[in-house]
């Protein structure tokens, strides 16, 4: 059974603004960041900015995925983090899959061999079950990780909106009997008839149900970690707020108090906020696969 008891040297693939590491930290994992690799230019802005007021590792980050010198960084690795593109599968999108040029899981996988962490956790969006899943789980059997995989949404762990996500662990060490038999021409119908099987059960991946569960509570500090002021979900728009919430300040009360507008970037950090990953949403997911997976091992 893999450890995760010590510290954890992982890389970070389409980093975003972190949400997948902070989620793995969230669930009790000491888990260190030495390199992220990100395309996106104000990510990366925002990226150095954590790191230069200490809020996050202090690791390069690398800006190609498909140049990235994986090889040099075998041995060296507990694990390797990302929330993938997903355009090519996201149902908002026209789901061109492997066709899309934003279709990056062939080269995941290559520096995924090219590494051999220990284990992998990987994101996506809900359509991924519908399209590519299949050939991610198949992929990383074959290269003799143990697979567990669910759907998680942000909603389960108190907040006001759904945001239902893919979520992938791979750990090293295989057992032969799980893993894929015979070529990947032979292999293709099978593990799609399998998977839309899973798909089709009472249970997706390990998240109880088909469909995400209800949060029990949305707010009053509900969390799946413990809970304190720092992880409650603040009061919807229209609400009143909370005690231990700071005061909001409006786009016109800004202008006569100084405080930011609102305005600056702004599509950037919608778009960085949009496909980041809710780190309550990684934490539960972890914390789920990783008990389903040891369970299955014991």
């Amino acid at each position: 059974m893999c450890s995760v008891d010590n510290t954890q040297n992982i890389i970070s693939f389409c980093t975003g603004y972190g949400g997948i590491e902070l989620g793995i930290k969230r669930a009790g994992v000491d888990v260190r960041t030495v390199v992220n690799v990100e395309i996106e230019a104000f990510c990366c802005a925002n990226l150095v900015a954590k790191i230069e007021e200490g809020r996050m590792d202090d690791a390069p980050i690398y800006t190609d995925l498909k140049t990235f010198p994986a090889e040099i960084f075998r041995g060296k690795i507990s694990g390797l983090i990302g929330g993938y593109p997903c355009q090519p599968f996201s149902s908002a999108g026209k789901r061109k899959g492997e066709e899309d040029p934003r279709h990056l899981w062939p080269y995941i996988r290559q520096h995924v061999r090219a590494i051999r962490p220990v284990w992998c956790f990987f994101e996506n969006v809900r359509g991924h079950t519908t399209m590519g899943l299949w050939r991610v789980l198949s992929d990383l059997e074959e290269d003799g990780y143990r697979t567990e995989w669910g759907l998680f949404s942000a909603e389960e762990t108190g907040a006001p909106h759904q945001r239902i996500r893919c979520f992938i662990l791979g750990r090293l060490g295989n057992p032969a009997s799980l893993r894929p038999r015979g070529g990947r021409e032979n292999r293709e119908g099978e593990q799609s008839e399998v998977l839309g099987e899973r798909l089709e059960s009472d249970e997706v991946g390990n998240s109880a149900s088909r469909e995400p569960r209800q949060s029990q509570a949305r707010n009053g500090g509900q969390d799946i970690g413990g809970g304190s002021e720092a992880t409650r979900w603040p009061a919807r728009p229209g609400e009143e707020q909370y005690e231990w919430e700071e005061p909001r300040v409006t786009e016109a009360q800004s202008e006569l108090g100084g405080a930011v507008d609102g305005l600056t970037h702004r599509v950037d950090r919608l778009r960085l906020l949009g496909n980041g990953v809710v780190p309550q949403t990684a934490e539960l997911a972890w914390k789920t696969l990783w008990r389903k997976m040891n369970e299955d091992n014991d």
